[in-house]
């Protein structure tokens, strides 16, 4: 049976194993520890038999305005564990928090252009590719910002996609 609950502190000791992956981003520890802090709500864990960490998600809420989202900044479940709906579960949870209690317009993340499977999955998650990135993953790939709209953006204005390809610098980070 899997549990999903709020990710903790001594998570951060026992889930290097899920983030083995190649196309997991990795990040150092304090950098987990801000999110642990700031938005405790956005990071999860998903936990298997025997206290095995299967994937987790971290994540965060930024903006103004109509630009008030949530955001995923990882998600990423252990090969072991993968074609179990793990990452749908993890991935739908956020979008209530951000839709539900934080009321924000839309969901967004990043994902390398390369990344077929996961921009599969997101696409059936209902995400769409809102732009291209340059460059933006170590300065080499393009990423894909990939959005979907929640309940607050009724006209779905947030996922209408952009004409052009944008560069890292033209972000708009919080």
């Amino acid at each position: 049976m899997t549990t999903i609950r709020r990710f903790c502190c001594n998570d951060l000791l026992r889930f290097a194993s899920v983030n083995l992956d190649h196309l997991t981003e990795t990040f150092n520890m304090s950098f987990y520890m801000t999110y642990l802090a700031r938005w405790p709500d956005y990071f999860h864990v998903a936990e298997g038999p025997g206290n095995q960490i299967m994937g987790y998600i971290m994540g965060k809420v930024e903006g103004q305005g109509e630009s008030w989202h949530g955001h995923v900044t990882a998600v990423t479940v252990a090969p072991d564990y993968r074609r179990q709906q793990l990452a749908k579960k993890l991935m739908n949870l956020l979008e209530d928090i951000s839709d539900k209690i934080d009321k924000a317009y839309f969901v967004d993340l990043f994902v390398r252009a390369s990344n077929a499977p996961a921009i599969k999955m997101y696409e059936k998650l209902g995400y769409v590719i809102y732009r291209r990135v340059l460059r933006y993953y170590s300065g080499e790939e393009d990423g894909l910002d990939m959005r979907k709209a929640l309940s607050r953006d009724v006209e779905k204005k947030s996922i209408i996609p952009l004409k052009r390809p944008v560069t890292p610098d033209e972000l708009e980070y919080d």
